[in-house]
């Protein structure tokens, strides 16, 4: 705390600040610890897969990029004697969210693949020893997986390489600002308060007008708010009441401008199409022809998705993950009228 220059009663003016500089790269924050530490007979993943399970329901565009992602993938999907469809949607949409999917081949009593399964990648574990996976949904619940029974895809990491981190990751802090932005805005609602400043009277008034004046103000909270408030001051002097907002934070937090640029962020990271999820656009142009973003974003980010799959076939030695041929309308030109 710093004195200042004094006033004119002599008191000196005193202002203060809070906080220590923080770095920008911090080495604890949620990027810079990705570390798998070793947890008896499996690895720890680097990031805590149940944060990343309920930041999938925290931005309504987080989830929404995710799910478009998924439904795509699926749509193109062939099921198989050896993989349901539903066992291929979960396997997507594990990758997609925690960065691992960990497909489990059963077998049959002649040693053949029977089936492919999909054990839920928020429970399942590297082990420490090669080849080797543990199902653990709680303390000391854990199962191991038979040895070469599970494959593990995964987005690869520059930090380490026992487990896959999405690739959203570096958008997780926007969608939970996002999500933060929405719950203030909801919360200033509920509580009702909306009255929000000081009312400072200096002016002359009748006797039991301040309380009827504090009865008012209380009034003010609570079902039946934002009405107007009157007062009259019969003889009061010029600016002998003055409302000074305190709560204008509420109002003025830049709402709109929150939730636009943390949903550019994540739409940037999942690289979607803003057309794609509905997005209304602002501008007169809009965002272009919705068929030919469609196109450009299968060829992009589907197609690639996809083929990360059909390592599942090479492991298991079967034709697990088959695609259908994805059927594209030609734009053909308009018949010219015939002349005459």
């Amino acid at each position: 705390m710093l004195p200042g220059p004094p006033c004119e009663d002599g008191l000196p003016v005193q202002a203060f600040s809070f906080g220590d500089p923080e770095p920008v790269l911090n080495r604890c924050d949620l990027i810079g610890i990705l570390q798998c530490m070793r947890a008896g007979n499996w690895y720890d993943p680097p990031i805590p897969q149940i944060g990343l399970a309920r930041a999938f329901q925290a931005s309504p565009h987080h989830a929404s990029a995710i799910t478009l992602k998924r439904n795509l993938v699926v749509k193109d999907f062939i099921e198989t004697p050896w993989m349901s469809r539903s066992t291929f949607k979960s396997l997507v949409q594990d990758y997609i969210v925690f960065g691992n999917c960990y497909p489990e081949k059963v077998l049959n009593r002649l040693g053949g693949v029977m089936r492919i399964e999909a054990p839920k990648a928020l429970y399942t574990r590297r082990g420490v020893e090669d080849d080797t996976y543990w199902f653990v949904p709680g303390y000391k619940m854990e199962t191991q997986f038979a040895t070469g029974s599970v494959l593990q895809l995964m987005q690869p990491d520059v930090n380490q390489e026992y487990y896959g981190i999405p690739e959203y990751l570096s958008s997780l802090q926007s969608a939970l600002l996002n999500e933060s932005a929405t719950l203030f805005r909801r919360k200033y609602y509920l509580n009702g308060s909306h009255a929000g400043y000081i009312l400072y009277a200096t002016g002359d008034f009748a006797p039991g007008d301040v309380d009827a004046l504090r009865t008012a103000l209380k009034q003010s909270k609570g079902p039946g708010n934002f009405r107007s408030l009157f007062i009259h001051a019969p003889g009061g002097k010029t600016d002998g009441v003055k409302i000074v907002p305190i709560a204008e934070a509420g109002a003025k937090d830049e709402f709109l401008g929150i939730k636009d640029t943390t949903r550019d962020d994540v739409l940037a990271a999942h690289r979607v199409p803003p057309q794609l999820l509905g997005i209304v656009p602002r501008n007169a142009g809009g965002f272009g022809d919705v068929g030919t973003a469609s196109d450009a974003f299968h060829d992009l980010e589907i197609d690639p998705l996809q083929s990360v799959f059909l390592e599942i076939n090479r492991w298991a030695g079967v034709p697990a993950v088959v695609y259908g041929e994805r059927q594209r309308m030609a734009k053909q030109p308009a018949p010219r009228p015939a002349s005459h």
